[in-house]
């Protein structure tokens, strides 16, 4: 059996038991794909929420403007970790045990510090992006051979040139890697921001449609956001694969 079709056979594995689950459950509490798909189409039509690809905008906005200042930031601190032991060694534990704190218990104090708008939902994005993308430049900085980096320096080659054809190289993987994690955590907080405390966005057409127990478009909503998400994993993927590429060439 192929990848494809046993992927395919799972799926159908699993709507068959969502439409038997969802028929025997409460429908104000659960709803089987029978019910979901005239959401879906009403929702896509712009007939239950006219104002979805206002809020799909504004969503992509946010993740796009977290991320980009996570990936800034992120290098730049990797970078001024990684290259000066010193200061690598006084906080790099300091941020990987700050990495392991639930980043949900940083968001009332956003809120409070930003308010309800944008600038609350890009900060959270933001804070959880750039942890795995500085410590994923901080990895890669510490695996590259120091051995390779002295005798490229012994015949002739520049700072930039060692950084270039030497550093990159070696750490690209890990370094990908981070930028990938970042993304994914950077469209989760945008998202959940908006969920916990927004009037715009995903995030509020989702706790709007929750709160009022409209479960089918509720559904409906969640998966539109799923397809964003997946959207955005694919884009990173493909990224990945030209840089893997790039790399062995």
């Amino acid at each position: 059996m192929s990848v494809v079709a046993a992927r395919g056979a799972l799926l159908v594995a699993l709507l068959v038991l969502w439409e038997i689950v969802g028929r025997a459950s409460n429908p104000l509490l659960s709803v089987p794909p029978s019910a979901v798909l005239p959401a879906l189409r009403d929702l896509l039509l712009l007939r239950s929420y006219p104002d979805l690809p206002a809020s799909v905008l504004l969503t992509q906005r946010e993740i796009a403007v977290a991320y980009g200042l996570a990936v800034v930031v992120g290098l730049a601190c990797g970078f001024a970790l990684g290259f000066n032991r010193l200061i690598g060694s006084a906080y790099g534990p300091m941020l990987a045990a700050l990495y392991a704190v639930p980043a949900v218990v940083w968001y009332p104090s956003l809120m409070l510090f930003f308010g309800l708008d944008a600038a609350s939902k890009i900060a959270f994005g933001f804070l959880l992006g750039f942890f795995p993308v500085t410590l994923a430049v901080l990895a890669g900085i510490r695996q590259v051979n120091p051995h390779l980096v002295t005798v490229a320096r012994a015949y002739g080659a520049g700072p930039l040139s060692v950084f270039g054809r030497v550093m990159v190289p070696a750490m690209l993987f890990t370094l990908v890697a981070g930028l990938r994690t970042g993304l994914a955590l950077a469209v989760i907080g945008v998202i959940v921001g908006e969920i916990l405390g927004s009037k715009r966005g995903m995030g509020a057409l989702i706790n709007h449609a929750y709160g009022l127990l409209r479960t089918a478009d509720y559904v409906a909503l969640v998966l539109v956001t799923l397809m964003l998400v997946v959207g955005s994993d694919v884009v990173a993927s493909l990224a990945e694969r030209r840089a893997r590429k790039w790399s062995e060439s």
